[in-house]
């Protein structure tokens, strides 16, 4: 009996969090208290004071809009700079990386000819945002694309780790093919300077 009743407590409990767990929606605005008393400003967006608790603070408070905006910049711009940008004609690190094994693979580099070449070009930014076409309140032709704020805050979070490592690995694969060019053009000049 005794076993029973802690089986059904246990079902009974495991309900109620999932209930409590569902009823929460994280896309839902909810009321933060920010406010802090005896504050200095550190800058713009960062506050040291006293807490509703009593507690000193550092506080960092960032309009959403302008933290986004800031995200987006970043992930775009490293994007560019990993990957190049065909609207300004850049080839990025990708493009440099590319070109390095090119002139590597090279008879008259002491390669073989034949460029091995496993690294596709993955722009991820490129594969956001499909918009639903049609009509708004004011009858205008539209396009609306819409997602959750954290959704979105997320996934650049996301693209920016990515893109990080990506340029690490890309800067990484660039110095040793640099350094192998470096290496034959060296081999090369060196059986010239000893004939003569």
């Amino acid at each position: 009996m005794k076993a029973q009743l802690t089986s059904n407590f246990r079902w009974t409990y495991c309900l109620i969090i999932f209930a409590l767990s569902c009823s929460h929606n994280q896309n839902k605005a909810e009321k933060i208290e920010s406010k802090v008393t005896s504050s200095e400003s550190v800058n713009k967006e960062e506050t040291i004071g006293v807490n509703k608790d009593g507690d000193m603070v550092w506080q960092k408070k960032v309009s959403m809009n302008e933290e986004l905006r800031r995200l987006q910049f970043e992930v775009y711009e490293l994007e560019d700079r990993v990957y190049g940008s065909r609207k300004y004609g850049s080839s990025g690190l990708f493009g440099a990386l590319k070109t390095c094994q090119t002139h590597l693979a090279a008879r008259e580099n002491g390669g073989n000819g034949t460029l091995m070449w496993t690294e596709p070009l993955d722009r991820i930014t490129d594969k956001e945002e499909l918009f639903n076409i049609g009509l708004d309140e004011k009858d205008r032709l539209v396009g609306v694309s819409e997602e959750f704020l954290k959704d979105r805050l997320a996934r650049f979070v996301e693209y920016k780790r990515i893109l990080m490592k990506k340029q690490d690995e890309f800067d990484d694969k660039l110095g040793v093919c640099e350094g192998e060019m470096k290496s034959r053009a060296q081999n090369k000049k060196a059986p010239t300077e000893a004939t003569n």
